[in-house]
């Protein structure tokens, strides 16, 4: 007879933050995941497929909480999700390290009437710290014995499917309505005292099945002592900085080579292949140059997200978060911003969600207005063209250059977000203070499973979602640079005729020409007077005006304008970039004092509709987002403009 487990599952995954959810995620889905948000909010939602001996069906990961008792938007989807999408069992993982407040929540789960698996995970951290564990000790709170697992190794894993059959061939445990009724409350003082008394009773049981056998202090104690040092732990975390972004430019530098180089060669072999036309120059002129300027930077972006993974698994986010809270609180914000603003280094979008559950008004309305100047990853490939454009090899007492001009970058964006947080200070209305409250979990080693997952899905995404906006602007860039008023485009052609001594002059003097004439040149010499005062000449304006969709749009813009010559499948974007002439005086257009003017733009520019339209969504007003986009735009411009300017 087939078995209960034998049937398509709805499972959920509940449990505290930074009790290894993650990892179990991971490892009972593998790479079957889907994420998307919950419905009518922006909360991030995990689905995965789960698959293991005779257990198959849906496997969603819920937002970690402490409590059913919800008091931010992240807790209330749980709860929602709870109620409304009739899960067939809950695996509810319990934290060693942290049993008693695990307990809290186990008990208030137990109270839905939904049935329950517990799984008591970081035994080996619980038992470094000296304690030892009677697990059948916790049946009277529980209901059954947890089993016992290590979600990072995999361990203990092929137990579950036998368990959650025996828990569903059991009869359905009854709701407590007493306390559903209690937790769709807003009545805090009777949810406390609930969350009190279960208390009690979970203390003189958790005496019974956990012992402290030994005083013996932990390797995250003393790691603690430096990583939290008022001087030591931001020498610490500077210095992390700067080997992050020296890995991006020194184990890129080949994989990015090849990547440039192949993207030129698929262009000839195209462009041999198929009969001279449009369509040719379509796909050699304008696609293959603008997604092969995404493509080349995924090696960048997958080590910012592998490094940054890293430093999520291992448990030193968190000390950031602790270490930086006073200072924060010098400049309008909160350690509760910290990791808001720490997310922007991958995205602006997460970033600005994730202020939600910053529990002042004041401090939540200044973390969202400044966590676009926090340089994302959509950045990276601007910095690092530019980068490589201006900033020559070399090094200093064993700094690259180039490293620490993105250090400087990355810095410049903090310092700019602190100071306007400061301003805001002054200027948003105060609200009462709340104390700041942050779990600092035990340091671990990554599981490298789940850092080379974060770094493929991430890296996927990026190349996924920007890759049709470049697709299309590719297209379109493309069509707006090969037509143009007729008059104009004969003009063009008798001109390349009279300057062009021979057949190849020629070839390229009409592109030249003849792209200065289009639809396209016609934009850019319309915005030139504009930006020319900060050393830009209108290709770049195009560039600009092109990544108003999302920054990373500027390079693959600047493949397909550059690409519109005769020799554009023989010669690297960046060799193509580092040949490029004003029209005018036919001085290098990318001098240093452009492309430090234009590294200070892209810091400080609001060049990202989708980050516009979540301020929107999260505030549910056009005035923050419209305040976001003068405010960074204009202090972009003004930046540049003096960089420029001081440089020149």
């Amino acid at each position: 007879m087939d078995t209960v487990t034998n049937k398509q599952l709805n499972i959920a995954l509940l449990g505290p933050p930074n009790v290894g959810k993650t990892s179990l995620f991971n490892q009972l889905t593998g790479l079957q995941q889907k994420v998307g948000n919950f419905p009518g909010v922006t909360v991030e939602k995990k689905v995965g497929k789960i698959q293991l001996q005779n257990l198959k069906g849906q496997l969603t990961d819920l937002p970690g909480l402490y409590s059913l008792f919800a008091k931010s938007p992240d807790e209330e989807v749980v709860i929602k999700a709870l109620d409304e999408e009739n899960f067939d069992a809950l695996l509810l993982v319990l934290d060693a390290s942290h049993l008693e407040r695990s307990l809290l929540l186990a008990q208030q789960a137990l109270a839905m009437g939904i049935p329950v698996l517990p799984l008591l995970n970081m035994l080996d951290q619980a038992e470094g710290q000296g304690f030892q564990f009677d697990t059948q000790e916790l049946l009277p709170l529980l209901g059954q014995e947890p089993l016992r697992i290590n979600a990072r190794q995999g361990l203990g894993l092929d137990q579950i499917p036998k368990a959650i059959d025996q828990l569903l061939s059991q009869e359905a445990p009854s709701a407590n309505t007493d306390f559903l009724a209690l937790m769709k409350s807003n009545d805090a003082a009777a949810q406390l005292k609930d969350s009190q008394k279960r208390l009690e009773q979970i203390r003189p049981q958790l005496e019974k099945a956990r012992k402290k056998t030994s005083t013996k202090r932990s390797w995250s104690h003393f790691l603690d002592q430096w990583t939290s040092h008022p001087i030591a732990g931001y020498l610490i975390y500077l210095t992390v900085l700067f080997g992050i972004f020296q890995l991006i430019f020194s184990l890129a530098d080949w994989p990015m080579g090849l990547i440039d180089e192949g993207t030129g060669a698929l262009a000839s072999f195209i462009a041999e292949l198929l009969p001279p036309g449009p369509i040719n120059e379509l796909i050699t002129e304008g696609i293959i140059p603008g997604i092969g300027g995404v493509v080349i930077f995924v090696p960048q972006i997958a080590i910012l997200f592998f490094a940054l993974s890293i430093l999520e698994e291992s448990g030193y986010i968190s000390r950031v978060v602790f270490l930086m809270d006073k200072p924060m609180r010098f400049f309008g914000l909160s350690g509760q911003s910290v990791l808001p603003l720490l997310s922007g280094a991958a995205c602006a979008i997460p970033a600005v969600m994730a202020a939600r559950n910053i529990s002042r008004w004041r401090e939540r309305m200044a973390t969202i207005f400044v966590s676009p100047m926090i340089s994302c990853a959509a950045r990276l490939p601007v910095y690092v063209i530019l980068i490589a454009l201006v900033i020559p090899d070399g090094s200093s007492w064993g700094f690259g250059w180039k490293g620490l001009a993105m250090l400087g970058l990355y810095l410049l964006g903090v310092f700019g977000a602190l100071l306007t947080g400061l301003a805001l200070r002054f200027i948003l209305p105060k609200k009462d203070q709340n104390p700041f409250v942050i779990d600092l979990p035990s340091y671990k080693w990554p599981r490298w499973q789940n850092v080379f997952l974060t770094a493929y899905q991430k890296s996927k995404s990026f190349v996924l979602e920007a890759g049709k906006v470049i697709l299309a602007l590719s297209i379109l860039l493309w069509i707006l640079g090969s037509y143009g008023p007729t008059e104009a485009m004969q003009a063009a052609e008798e001109r390349a005729q009279q300057m062009s001594q021979n057949e190849s002059e020629l070839a390229q003097n009409m592109a030249a020409q003849k792209l200065s004439a289009s639809y396209l040149g016609h934009l850019g010499h319309a915005i030139e007077p504009a930006i020319r005062p900060l050393g830009y000449d209108w290709k770049i304006g195009i560039g600009l005006l092109a990544s108003f969709a999302a920054r990373e749009v500027f390079v693959g813009t600047m493949g397909t304008i550059y690409s519109m010559g005769s020799e554009a499948e023989e010669n690297t974007l960046i060799e193509r970039m580092r040949a490029e002439r004003f029209e005018d005086s036919q001085k290098a257009v990318y001098s240093l004092p452009t492309g430090i003017s234009l590294l200070v733009f892209y810091v400080f520019a609001m060049q990202c509709m989708s980050t516009l339209a979540v301020v929107y969504k999260e505030t549910r007003s056009w005035k923050w987002p419209l305040l976001q986009l003068i405010y960074m735009t204009g202090l972009a411009y003004l930046l540049a403009f003096l960089s420029y300017q001081l440089l020149s």
